[in-house]
């Protein structure tokens, strides 16, 4: 029997709550915690905020690396997957889908030992990121263009209890209060004939673990982790604090939490601690119930809180972060993971988006040309790239089109710049004139919107944050 099963069972007599007064299992030395209604109520709510990230990058986690089954799984933890395909109309798995960058992923079990990860040095400028995200979608750190330049690096990736010293030829340690941890990579493609070069750089990230850079023994694994089997029907009831509990078992907690856990406590959570729903009375499940339902509206609200809208564009900030950055801020963080997981901090990449036009109209390709012009001193201001992405309506995904062009970027081959150093970029859906084919975006015929992302953002223009030019109507 493994650990936490032994856990489940030898603690099992913890979670009983009882009608009447309602008591729960308690995680802090007492035997029992006795709470009123409006507390579960409160408590509940607060707590399923809290964790509402990890749920939804757990469900990633596990059929990615657990359930062998997926469609989607990859492979084990520990193991580098890649997916080199510039995606295209074709691609419906998932909404507003990228065409600027292949992609690559680790997630590492740092329980036994840390992991090394690898980067070769890049010769000819191209951007790419690992982008380092901890069980509750916070970002721990970077590796890449902006954050560690173009040289070849070692990171020694490791988890919260590595108390280990930095072994020679290590670039960088990067320690995690999570045990399982997600490395998502970009590396950005040119075009479809540049793909070639983009793989060859995807072929010389490399994984392995402290013991095997360093030659020695693999250590005995310390733990033998049961995964609770995803369920979306479970992670939108009570039954969350099972999945709950375990991520924090996972964790180490930070300490500016530790009055707030012991408060979730009171309702029976706590790493580890086992949460059998077949216990709670039922007034007291419905009352909790009522409280996760009421969650879920505040966190689809809060997601319009997210940004500004300015000039036509909603400009998003401050909904990704370090967890230093994100600290306290639960709802917010529980907002932006409903509205796309994984993003990126603002000082690694900016993704304005528009449904409208100058007059606040929107964006129809059946009705109208449209022209996006910049000015030499209003253009994106990046130290990467930038690029824009067109998206039919409702569907949120590319269209198809006679040049099977579905984003322009500052690297699309050909690009024409104005003599004044200003630029014009073409959105319609028949194909201009040849002087303006080069600086086509072909536009759906019919609603669409317009989805900006700027890499490596020039730190200066984002306090106050860039605005772009609204999109103005072809006379």
């Amino acid at each position: 029997m493994n650990t936490y099963k032994k856990i489940q069972r030898a603690a099992f007599i913890a979670t009983a709550l009882v009608l009447g007064a309602l008591t729960f299992g308690c995680t802090d030395n007492s035997n029992t915690a006795t709470v009123t209604k409006s507390e579960v109520k409160s408590i509940t709510k607060e707590a399923y905020i809290y964790a509402y990230p990890m749920m939804e990058h757990y469900k990633m986690v596990f059929v990615l690396k657990v359930w062998k089954d997926s469609p989607v799984y990859e492979g084990t933890f520990n193991e580098l997957s890649h997916n080199a395909v510039l995606l295209g109309p074709e691609y419906t798995t998932m909404v507003r889908p990228n065409n600027d960058t292949f992609y690559s992923n680790v997630v590492f079990d740092l329980h036994t030992e840390p992991m090394i990860l690898s980067v070769p040095a890049i010769t000819d400028n191209r951007y790419y990121s690992w982008q380092l995200i901890d069980l509750f979608t916070q970002n721990v750190d970077y590796i890449g263009t902006r954050a560690t330049g173009f040289g070849t690096g070692k990171y020694l990736i490791a988890g919260p209890n590595w108390n280990g010293k930095k072994p020679k030829g290590i670039t960088k340690i990067i320690q995690t209060d999570s045990n399982i941890l997600l490395a998502l990579a970009r590396t950005q493609v040119y075009s479809t004939a540049d793909a070639k070069n983009a793989k060859k750089i995807m072929s010389n990230y490399k994984v392995e673990t402290l013991s095997q850079y360093m030659g020695t023994p693999t250590p005995k694994a310390v733990i033998a982790l049961d995964f609770p089997v995803y369920s979306l029907e479970k992670i939108r009831s009570v039954e969350f604090i099972n999945y709950l509990n375990f991520a924090l078992s996972l964790m180490k907690p930070n300490p500016s939490e530790k009055a707030l856990l012991k408060r979730f406590s009171k309702i029976g959570i706590g790493a580890n601690v086992p949460f059998d729903v077949n216990n709670i009375d039922p007034k007291t499940k419905k009352i909790m119930q009522e409280a996760i339902d009421e969650a879920m509206v505040d966190i689809e609200a809060e997601t319009k809180n997210l940004g500004t809208l300015k000039d036509g564009w909603m400009q998003v900030s401050g909904a990704f972060g370090s967890p230093k950055e994100m600290e306290g801020k639960f709802l917010t963080r529980a907002a932006a993971a409903y509205f796309g997981l994984y993003g990126n901090d603002l000082e690694e990449a900016f993704y304005p988006d528009t449904t409208t036009d100058e007059n606040g109209e929107a964006l129809d390709g059946s009705k109208h040309n449209y022209t996006l012009h910049f000015s030499k001193d209003r253009l994106p201001p990046v130290k990467a790239f930038w690029s824009f992405s067109m998206y039919k309506l409702p569907e949120q995904l590319f269209t198809e089109n006679s040049i099977n062009r579905y984003v322009i970027s500052s690297a699309t081959e050909g690009l024409k710049y104005n003599k004044d150093g200003s630029l014009d970029i073409y959105i319609q859906k028949d194909k201009p004139s040849l002087d303006k084919v080069s600086n086509w975006l072909p536009a759906y015929n019919g609603k669409f919107s317009l989805q900006a992302r700027l890499y490596w953002p020039e730190p200066a223009r984002l306090d106050p944050l860039y605005v772009l030019p609204k999109i103005t109507i072809t006379k």
